[in-house]
Parts: C-alpha cells; structure tokens; sequence
C-alpha cells in the first residue's frame, strides 16, 4: 500500500515537477474514489433521519427492555432497508489513508547517513528519487514540506508565519465544511452546546497539524476544499425541494426533538446521562437514621395545661428526711 500510494505520488511528480501540486493531485484522486461512498452513506443517514421519530417511540416504549428495543430497532432497520452503519464507512476508509500517506510522506524524506534524502518506496530511476536523492529539502511554493511547522517556527518564528498561515487556512476551511454540514443537521438528542463542541471539534484538530509534515498539511487542505464542494453538491441534490430526502429528514428529526422535549425535558444526552447518574447515586444512599429518645414512664401522671414536672430531689422536699442524700460537712470550732 505504501509502495501504490509513492508510486501515485511519483506519477503525479512527473507531471508537475512540483511536490505540493503532487501531493494536493493525490488527495484530489482519493477523494473522487471515496465520492461515490459518501454520496451512498449521506442518504443511508439521511434515511436514518426519518425514521427517528418511530425510533423514538420504541426507545419510549420498550424503556426497561433493552434486549426487546435491540429486536424492535432491527426489524425497523430491516422493513426500512437502512444500515445504521453506512454514515460511518467513509470516515473508516479514510483513516487507513492517512495513515499511509504519513508514512508515505516520512519514507520520501527519509534521511540517510550522509544528512541527506534516501527516498524509499519508489523506483530510483523515477523523477521524484532522482530529485529527492541527496537532497535535505522538499520545497514548494518556497516550504519545505519535508518538515513539521512546528520545528520552522521553533527555530525561526518569521521563518515560520508562511507555515502558520497554512495551518489556520486549513482550520478556516474545516470550520466552513463543519459549519455547511451543521447548517442542515438536527438531532433530537443533541443539546446547542454538543452541537457547537462538534462544530469548533475539527477546528481544534486542525491545529495540531503542526506537529505533521508540511506535506500533509497541504493533503488535508486539498481534500478540504473537495470536501466543502461535495457538501454544496450534497445541500443542492438531496435539500434542493420540498419532498427531498433531506427535508423530509430534517422535518423528522424536528418531530422526533419534540417527543425527546416531553420524554426528557428537552435535555441533551449529557444532561440526561448526568440525571440519571445522579438519581442513582442518591438511590445508593441509605435511609438517614433518626435518632429518638426514649423518656421513661413516670409513675405519676403529667399535670394537665402544662409540661412535666421535674422530680424534686429527696434534700430539697419540704418536710421530708435526707435519707439517701450525700452527708453534710461538720463546721470547723470557732476559736475563742
């Protein structure tokens, strides 16, 4: 694999004679391969969409059964003929392409042990080695995309502020991919703060670009924009009219919103999750022990309209003998 995805690299090369255009050729090829998948897996979610309020329901009605939902989301998945897997396929098959094309990246610059280029992966008699061989840069566009913008703009920060800019130009565009797809996307357990940690979440990924190869920086950028125009392609084809699969999905989900409101408050998974927690946390707590004192009965019976008496000591009783009370101290002789 990392033999194909060089010579790809190479072949491009040879056309371009420039790496960034090379490298920005193979992201452009990877994603019209992975196009048609994610055409398929956006109307498999779509499709997903629209049954939610009917997944709800079942959420609803088989709350204490888990076993019996499993069985009743199954069938619905089968009358439907919906995969609740198809969303996640595009992104599982890109993780093993960026993957190989960071090792990709590392074996074209792999210094040898003269300090210089020794370029693995590719034939040598090919116009990408014979450029890289003994080399120590990969520039384009006047960057080295050989190496890390984080290293340039340790050791040169005025070095480094074309390589900065690049990085945030890349976190700009993952910004407006994000915000294209939240735009048309509502979930009915998904609170407003969820929705924007998941739209800020590529944007923070996007800087930590910096501790990859410049070249990847520049595959990621590439596929981007491919991305942001697969998205537009996306809003035209399936929300471009009333009956499209998209508004039909977006009504549903509204729909599915407002039973999740009368369900659970209209709380999102994190505050339900926290709620429950909690109840069962306070479910765990043992019954507070009441303390009561226990007064003895008196023989004699409690005065009407008012409290109890306190028993008189025998010393202090009118009348009566000091039997049973402490003896009292003699008095010392008064002198004469």
């Amino acid at each position: 694999m990392f033999q194909a995805a060089a010579w790809l690299v190479s072949q491009y090369y040879a056309l371009t004679h420039n790496y960034a255009i090379a490298i920005g050729l193979v992201a452009v090829t990877i994603m019209l391969i992975l196009t048609p998948l994610t055409l398929k897996s956006t109307k498999g979610m779509l499709e997903m969409q629209r049954l939610q309020p009917e997944m709800r329901r079942l959420q609803q009605q088989y709350k204490g059964d888990r076993t019996k939902l499993n069985e009743e989301m199954m069938k619905l998945y089968q009358e439907h003929k919906v995969n609740p897997l198809a969303s996640c396929l595009p992104l599982l098959a890109q993780l093993p392409v960026f993957f190989i094309m960071f090792q990709v990246l590392n074996g074209l610059s792999r210094m040898g042990a003269d300090g210089t280029f020794d370029p693995k992966y590719i034939a040598k008699d090919s116009e990408l080695y014979l450029a890289l061989d003994k080399s120590s840069e990969m520039l384009a566009f006047g960057l080295d995309l050989a190496i890390t913008p984080a290293k340039v703009m340790g050791e040169d920060f005025v070095k480094g502020i074309p390589y900065a800019l690049l990085v945030i130009g890349l976190a700009g565009l993952f910004f407006v991919q994000q915000k294209m797809v939240a735009s048309r996307t509502t979930s009915p357990t998904m609170s407003p703060t969820q929705a924007k940690i998941l739209q800020y979440l590529p944007v923070a990924f996007a800087f930590f670009q910096v501790f990859l190869p410049t070249g990847l920086v520049v595959y990621y950028a590439v596929q981007a924009i491919i991305r942001i125009l697969q998205q537009w392609y996306i809003t035209r084809r399936f929300y471009g009219h009333d009956d499209a699969i998209g508004r039909q999905a977006q009504a549903a989900s509204v729909k599915a919103r407002e039973m999740s409101k009368d369900d659970k408050g209209g709380k999102g998974l994190f505050a339900q999750a926290k709620d429950e927690a909690k109840k069962a946390k306070e479910s765990d707590k043992p019954a507070p022990v009441q303390s009561k004192r226990v007064t003895p009965a008196k023989n004699k019976p409690t005065p009407s309209g008012g409290r109890p008496q306190r028993p008189v000591p025998p010393s202090k009783r009118a009348g009566g003998d000091n039997k049973g009370s402490a003896p009292s101290r003699p008095k010392p002789p008064k002198k004469k």
